[in-house]
């Protein structure tokens, strides 16, 4: 009889150990509003209304300070994410991501998932010593981790509606592209990896908390971050004479170092100025 109530105890015991673990909230208060978060629809745009547009392709480049909010955390941390996880995981695992091929940014080819983990996972080979002192090529496993992409291309439209008198810019798309170095860590370019329509992975992201460094309580989401313009980057193209807005020459093509960066910030400011010279005072 003591035995039984002792069992019966020692589980009553565990049972609420179990559930206490289970009930215990690591902060002050349940967070409920990032997960239930809807996008901004953007406002009606009719083609008469856009006196003037330009396209411009620009690199974020994950490594900046400004950016890191978009890189970290490097692995899932609590439902956290970086942006290149978001994407892996909406094109990979959950399928609310399509994907297109990344050498082509005006989205017509979908890449399907197999094609996209064949490109990311990759396999070495090395000689490894054998007992009898002979050497045998043993294939390595390098599977993609999304904290190896550090910059994002982004493809986005600058233009004035004259309907509201004020310049905009809507991203078209984003694309991870990761860098590739030889065995002796020589860097050798970078590669697209692909495109996603931002229009449709904005549900995704709108959802996908972001850290704050400012304030704790108030987090952001990536669609936050990116609806906001708060990140740094470069243009690296723009819509020219020589090539249609698909395939426009890049500024790298004609200029080099510090002279491509001032032509970037050339870029930078005649799209500001455009509004200021639309207006009179």
């Amino acid at each position: 009889m003591k035995r039984s109530i002792g069992v019966i105890l020692l589980s009553t015991v565990s049972l609420l150990s179990t559930v206490n673990a289970q009930s215990v909230l690591d902060g002050t208060y349940v967070k409920e509003n990032v997960p239930a978060r809807k996008v901004i629809p953007y406002t009606h745009l009719r083609e008469a209304d856009v006196m003037w547009s330009r396209r411009v392709w620009r690199i974020i480049d994950l490594r900046e300070k400004i950016n890191q909010p978009l890189y970290y955390p490097t692995t899932p941390l609590k439902g956290k994410r970086s942006l290149m996880q978001t994407m892996y995981d909406g094109v990979v695992k959950d399928g609310t991501i399509t994907a297109y091929d990344g050498g082509d940014d005006e989205f017509r080819k979908v890449i399907t998932k197999a094609e996209i983990l064949t490109m990311l996972n990759k396999v070495d080979t090395s000689q490894q010593e054998q007992p009898d002192g002979t050497f045998k090529e043993v294939i390595l496993p390098r599977d993609f981790q999304p904290g190896q992409v550090t910059k994002i291309r982004v493809k986005e439209e600058w233009f004035f509606d004259k309907q509201k008198s004020t310049l905009e810019c809507r991203i078209l798309g984003l694309c991870p592209i990761i860098d590739k170095f030889d065995d002796q860590l020589a860097y050798k370019g970078s590669d697209p990896l692909f495109w996603v329509y931002y229009p449709e992975a904005r549900y995704v992201f709108a959802n996908q908390e972001v850290y704050n460094r400012s304030n704790d309580a108030e987090r952001r989401t990536l669609e936050d971050i990116i609806w906001k313009r708060q990140f740094g980057s470069y243009v690296y193209k723009v819509s020219n004479v020589y090539a249609d807005a698909s395939d426009s020459r890049r500024i790298a093509d004609t200029k080099q170092g510090l002279d491509a960066l001032l032509e970037a910030e050339k870029v930078k400011q005649d799209i500001f100025e455009k509004e200021h010279d639309l207006w009179e005072f």
